[in-house]
């Protein structure tokens, strides 16, 4: 049974910078060898992360690159805006407003802190539900 993870940002440091939470999740995907996309929503978002997974951690390195590059297929992180193509993977973080789509088996959704941002989640949680997935919540 596939499963969705639902995120929910509560600790300040996350508040203040939700992508550090996407990053944390991001790394504990690669340490455990999934290969993981990252659906943003929009090519900003996609450099921002980009950019934190690079500084995210001094002493590590996480393979990771914005798709639409020749070596797509390899690299186990792929950073995924709006109108790019990318393979699919084992494991979906998804920041898009609307459920992920394609063949995985696990899916991981960041809730943003700010209540009146939480609706869209919710109806996300009901169609994954609806779809069979195993859903649940966890509060970071």
């Amino acid at each position: 049974m596939p499963r969705a993870d639902f995120y929910l940002i509560e600790k300040p440091r996350f508040r203040d910078d939700p992508m550090l939470l996407v990053c944390e999740l991001v790394k504990r995907a690669y340490s455990a060898e999934l290969p993981t996309l990252v659906l943003v929503r929009t090519l900003e978002d996609a450099e921002i992360l980009d950019d934190k997974l690079w500084a995210f951690e001094e002493d590590s390195y996480i393979p990771h690159q914005i798709a639409g590059q020749d070596d797509d297929d390899v690299t186990p992180v792929l950073i995924v805006p709006p109108g790019a193509a990318a393979p699919d993977r084992s494991l979906v973080i998804n920041l898009r407003d609307e459920c992920a789509s394609g063949e995985f088996e696990s899916v991981k959704e960041v809730v943003p802190a700010d209540s009146r941002e939480r609706d869209g989640s919710r109806q996300r949680w009901a169609e994954y539900r609806r779809r069979g997935f195993d859903v649940r919540k966890f509060d970071m």
